[in-house]
C-alpha cells in the first residue's frame, strides 16, 4: 500500500494528522508531510479512514 496526496488539492487541515499522526504531519508552514507513505499493512484501517475523512478528498491509496 502507498500513500498518495493531490497537494493541489490538500487543505492542510490535519484531519489526517488526528487520525494518524505516525504518518500524515501538519507542520509550522502549514504544509502537510507524509512521513511514512509506505505504512504497515496493520495501520489500513486507519489510513482508510483517512482517505475517507480528508475535506478536500486530497488522499488515495494504491496498491503496490
Amino acid at each position: 500500500m502507498r500513500i498518495v496526496v493531490d497537494y493541489d488539492l490538500c487543505e492542510s487541515n490535519a484531519v489526517c494528522m488526528g487520525i494518524l499522526p505516525e504518518v500524515f504531519e501538519v507542520r509550522d508552514d502549514d504544509f502537510l508531510y507524509v512521513l511514512n507513505d509506505h505504512p504497515e499493512e496493520e495501520l489500513r484501517d486507519k489510513v482508510m479512514e483517512c482517505v475517507r475523512s480528508c475535506p478536500k478528498q486530497a488522499i488515495s491509496v494504491t496498491e503496490e
